[in-house]
């Protein structure tokens, strides 16, 4: 199957550490997964069984995704991250894991590829944490959050799945909130500031939350709920 591969940004910084590419070389063949190459049913991509099927979308250094990942060993995630140093350090989590974390596969390029070759209605959860928000208005076509992007992941989460966005840049946290509260197949779960202003419980911490806070920038987290067919939209 030939699928158009969009990518924007870096795929590689520094030169890795021998022991992070010696990672790449070893642990990332078994782990990688094939879009083109899916099972009928994604949850038999991991050796053991999982009830549940998470996406990452750009998982950055991979600190989200090893914790929730060690919080949910009934669940199996697929990670997609084109920078290879992101990926790189990934590797190093999994592989210092104890106990081993068997229930993480990755894509280390676009994440629309595997996205496309999901199956209906197949994802419980997918997280789209601190994307770049491509500030220029000329680079605005980048963003990862548009409808073409929003249309595929209503297609592949299934009713009552949960979609979590977290953005410290205030432009693309208006963006976001125009694109999905006019999509009809999402509904915003927040009630009240609260919900949006601070980070739950349940949804680990990333590097990039740490290096705003740091700047004295405040992100804003979102969930947003797939809706079933029955459900209206509430057109904003």
């Amino acid at each position: 199957m030939d699928r158009k591969r969009t990518l924007y940004g870096r795929r590689r910084g520094r030169p890795l550490r021998a022991n992070r590419q010696v990672l790449v070389d070893r642990l990332l063949p078994a782990l990688a997964i094939d879009p083109d190459r899916l099972p009928p049913d994604p949850r038999a991509l991991f050796p053991v069984p999982v009830h549940d099927l998470w996406v990452e979308v750009g998982f950055g250094g991979g600190e989200h995704l090893l914790e929730q990942a060690a919080r949910h060993p009934e669940v199996g995630f697929i990670g997609c991250e084109p920078f290879l140093n992101g990926v790189a350090k990934l590797l190093a989590g999994i592989d210092a894991a104890d106990p081993p974390l068997r229930n993480i596969r990755l894509y280390p390029d676009d994440a629309r590829a595997p996205l496309a070759a999901l199956p209906d209605a197949s994802v419980g959860r997918v997280f789209v944490l601190f994307p770049d928000p491509w500030p220029k208005s000329r680079h605005h076509r980048r963003r990862f959050i548009a409808p073409p992007q929003l249309d595929l992941l209503a297609r592949v989460m299934r009713p009552g799945a949960e979609l979590r966005l977290a953005t410290d840049h205030m432009d693309y946290l208006r963006w976001m909130l125009f694109y999905l509260l006019d999509h009809p197949a999402f509904r915003w779960c927040a009630r009240g500031p609260a919900d949006w202003r601070g980070r739950p419980g349940d949804w680990p911490p990333t590097r990039y939350e740490e290096k705003a806070l740091e700047k004295g920038l405040v992100p804003a987290y979102l969930r947003f709920e797939r809706r079933g067919p029955e459900a209206p939209a509430d057109r904003q």
